[in-house]
């Protein structure tokens, strides 16, 4: 049986978040709220919680992956990213996008995209998921909340709870959230190609 944590939506409450860091430390699989709707997130080294969130999606390894960061610094870490698309990403995040990157030697390789060996990278900008990173302190492993024969991510807390409540540790309440795509921009080949339009303005990177 899962955990339920009701967080406020503008001012998290961090003996929640702390709490929330410390289950996904030790291995938690959890259901946290974005900017495009509810996800599925775990340690970015645990490959049991990986396989676990791939069970309940029923995904294979090629699906791809993103990290959520909670800022610009772990980029370069992560993402083999230039200047101009460094700058181009600064000026417009927090926000609903997803880029698409080639990753470094520091992302787990059952991660990345096995043909193209890219990574998926957002800098969402909701406070509770920008207060779970802060206490995180490092990107978490995620995947949008897409429930087998469905096509949009989960946005109603609720549901969530009542299709996956013994099928995850942690259901982060964060309210209501109505369905919010991601714009995907793809820069693994060193130029911007928005490959999806969603939420996020695709102009900036036209």
């Amino acid at each position: 049986m899962s955990q339920f944590f009701y967080v406020h939506s503008d001012n998290p409450q961090g003996r929640l978040m702390k709490q929330a860091a410390a289950m996904i430390h030790e291995g938690a699989v959890i259901v946290y709220p974005t900017d495009s709707g509810y996800a599925l997130g775990c340690h970015i080294g645990d490959k049991k919680a990986l396989d676990r969130i791939c069970q309940i999606r029923e995904i294979d390894k090629e699906h791809n992956f993103t990290l959520v960061c909670r800022d610009l610094s772990h980029f370069s870490e992560y993402a083999r990213i230039d200047n101009p698309a460094f700058r181009l990403i600064k000026n417009n995040t927090p926000g609903a996008y997803t880029f698409i990157f080639k990753g470094t030697k520091e992302v787990p390789k059952r991660l990345l995209n096995p043909k193209k060996k890219t990574i998926g990278i957002r800098l969402p900008d909701n406070e509770i998921t920008k207060a779970l990173l802060e206490e995180l302190k490092e990107p978490l492993m995620s995947t949008s909340l897409i429930l087998p024969g469905q096509e949009m991510a989960e946005f109603d807390p609720e549901h969530i709870r009542d299709v996956l409540e013994k099928r995850v540790d942690l259901i982060i309440n964060g309210g209501y959230l109505g369905e919010k795509p991601t714009t995907v921009v793809d820069f693994s080949d060193g130029d911007a190609h928005v490959i999806r339009v969603g939420e996020g303005d695709p102009a900036p990177f036209e």
